[in-house]
């Protein structure tokens, strides 16, 4: 830990503030501490550093799992192939704890800055302010906890150095580890206490106002927790990650159903969901790529939280489109994942199938596929790709740009953009997203199925009935009735259905990973399979081994913590 915090001395605080384009230069930058107390928005600097990097779809985190291989030497194809350890922690997120400081740190000048002049809009920002960066560690520590809470090596469930307070760079940084529960626990702690100072919206409806503000004037409420902070993070977005917080604790890596959480979750995820609608908010649209802005707007019905629409990324293209499109074609999906997409009626993926063609085994299926795997005879905005032996886009033809499994990637890239043989391209706007709502409706689907089955009624709704809606929004059921949805009866086989859905629907955007630690499932990976045409038929063929031990559900401390501080137990198996 201490590689992280030592570093978050006031120098590299300053140097990191200085940065920010919030925040107007100095001359020779010659201010010192001094200056957080009187200049609010070098201060509100701190705040923004917390900020930063948080986690996003562009991770591609699915490279270690069975969904994808990547066609260079990366960190995570290191980590399927049997380098991953405590040396080379390769998903490591103990750096978040840089964040966590930086949050405590902005609470420590928050009541020693002067914000507005008027006393009670000063107030509001401060209370506003406070709220913010105790939701943020809160927020830090819950994806630390995701990343490396796990058994320690003295058998115990445990959490993680759980820190509330700004640490110089001569303080103790020997911090154990905290049982899993209690870490939990802290989280929700600051959650909780952050929802009394922020507003569930930043829309100024003096209706939605927290009871704290019930006697603010009404223009200053507005103005401080107007529609001009809605990038920020707010009352609905801590609620999503209580619950997904809760859906964690609740998952049989760690709690397996005892405590309550699976509850907790539900009714938290029922209480969001039914205000943006129930299963009629469900975005009928499907939105995937999060570039193409509905007409009039920069928003989508199926983003909760995002950061700020950028040009600057289109980095995603040149990384991922295919070599005949001059892109180096980095992440390949597998066939297992393309196998993991039903057949139209539903029924899951088979070579017996009387719909299946065998010349063509990518017909007659979930529309999703084609949205979001490039495969051969598939097209990027009518620019077919051939995946064959005799072009670049062919398997291996071109060292680290041609696909290894015979796909290559086609979700979350922008179809319009043209890349030159010089590496020039066109312009694309993205943005980052860290919190959607089909992954909140599969999140209760889940829930509400372990704790009573398929037609478990949680706030008006069932996994059965989420299901439906989100396959049917793919294509499934739609002439005919939905047949092997209907014929789910037991819970494990709802939760087995629940889980191909997650993997579906949230595929290369970070979340399969986690699953399936969180599942305790993750060492039982299966090796990633290809598939390869040869002008007449399709055969698949072994791509890359999924070398995961027992311990591979909890993820490894990174070792050089652990020799530095006696008092951070590892992982077991690390």
């Amino acid at each position: 830990m201490k590689n992280i915090l030592k570093n978050i001395t006031l120098f590299t605080l300053f140097s990191s503030i200085a940065a920010c384009s919030l925040v107007e230069p100095v001359d020779e930058n010659l201010l010192g501490e001094e200056r957080l107390n009187f200049d609010p928005a070098f201060a509100e600097g701190v705040l923004l550093n917390a900020y930063e990097n948080m986690v996003d779809q562009f991770a591609f985190t699915d490279v270690a799992t069975d969904d994808a291989v990547h066609n260079y030497l990366s960190g995570y194809r290191r980590m399927a192939t049997g380098e991953w350890n405590a040396q080379n922690a390769f998903t490591s997120r103990w750096w978040q704890y840089e964040h966590v400081l930086y949050a405590n740190k902005f609470i420590t000048l928050i009541d020693e800055v002067v914000w507005k002049r008027d006393e009670e809009t000063n107030a509001l920002f401060k209370e506003r302010l406070y709220g913010e960066a105790v939701a943020l560690r809160a927020l830090r520590h819950f994806w630390i906890l995701q990343e490396h809470g796990g058994r320690g090596q003295s058998g115990q469930l445990l959490g993680i150095p759980y820190i509330t307070e700004f640490y110089e760079f001569d303080a103790d940084f020997n911090t154990p580890r905290l049982g899993f529960e209690e870490t939990v626990t802290q989280i929700i702690a600051d959650f909780d206490e952050a929802l009394e100072y922020l507003p569930m919206d930043y829309d100024g409806d003096l209706a939605k106002r927290p009871s704290r503000y019930n006697d603010s004037d009404d223009d200053k409420y507005q103005f401080v927790f107007g529609k001009d902070q809605d990038a920020r993070i707010n009352g609905r977005i801590i609620k999503a990650f209580k619950a997904k917080l809760y859906l964690l604790a609740a998952s049989p890596a760690y709690m397996n159903g005892q405590g309550g959480y699976y509850q907790d979750a539900a009714d938290i995820l029922a209480e969001l969901l039914n205000d943006i609608g129930g299963i009629g908010g469900l975005d009928p649209t499907g939105h995937y790529n999060f570039y193409e802005f509905p007409i009039g707007t920069r928003n989508f019905p199926e983003v909760l939280w995002r950061g700020n629409a950028s040009a600057g990324m289109t980095w995603v293209e040149s990384q991922h489109f295919p070599p005949s499109l001059n892109g180096s074609g980095q992440l390949n999906p597998s066939q297992n994942l393309v196998e993991a997409f039903p057949m139209l009626d539903g029924f899951p993926f088979s070579e017996l199938h009387p719909d299946y063609n065998a010349t063509n085994p990518f017909e007659n299926r979930d529309t999703r596929l084609q949205r979001y795997i490039l495969y051969n005879g598939n097209d990027l905005n009518g620019r077919v790709i051939n995946i064959n032996s005799a072009g670049v886009d062919g398997i291996d033809q071109v060292s680290q740009r041609s696909t290894r499994s015979g796909h290559y990637l086609k979700k979350l890239l922008d179809q319009k953009i043209n890349i030159s043989a010089d590496g020039s391209i066109s312009a694309s706007e993205k943005f980052n997203v860290y919190v959607r709502y089909t992954d909140l409706f599969l999140m209760l689907a889940e829930a509400a199925n372990e704790l009573g089955g398929p037609d478990q009624m949680v706030g008006g709704m069932s996994a059965r009935n989420i299901l439906a809606a989100i396959r049917a929004r793919a294509g499934i059921g739609l002439e005919n009735s939905d047949a092997y949805l209907s014929s789910i009866a037991s819970q494990e086989d709802m939760r087995n259905l629940i889980r191909n859905e997650r993997r579906l629907e949230l595929c290369f955007e970070g979340h399969r990973l986690y699953d399936l630690r969180r599942w305790n499932i993750f060492d039982e990976t299966p090796d990633a399979i290809g598939l390869q045409f040869n002008g007449g038929e399709y055969n698949g063929f072994s791509v890359e081994p999924r070398l995961y031990n027992a311990n591979a559900n909890y993820a490894p401390i990174p070792q050089n913590e652990v020799v530095r501080f006696n008092l951070i137990e590892q992982n077991e198996g690390w």
